[in-house]
């Protein structure tokens, strides 16, 4: 069974990562980057997506750490 995507959301006074049915469980960081340098790692080691949300809460970026369900190059 894979693994649980991972996500870099906005809260009301920073910025989050947490995982898909995490049910709460957040990290929370007052800096984007930061945000999205610790769910890069947890992505990697967990070879999952990575999903980065905007402030207005629509996926920004997205990366793909395996189990990529496409079938394309790259």
């Amino acid at each position: 069974m894979p693994g649980k995507n991972i996500h870099v959301v906005p809260t009301h006074n920073g910025w989050a990562v947490e995982s898909e049915g995490g049910a709460g469980r957040q990290q929370r960081f007052t800096s984007m980057d930061h945000a999205i340098a610790t769910g890069l790692e947890k992505a990697r080691r967990a070879r999952v997506e990575l999903l980065i949300h905007g402030r207005d809460r629509q996926i920004v970026e997205r990366s793909s750490f395996g189990n990529d369900p496409r079938d394309v190059d790259g």
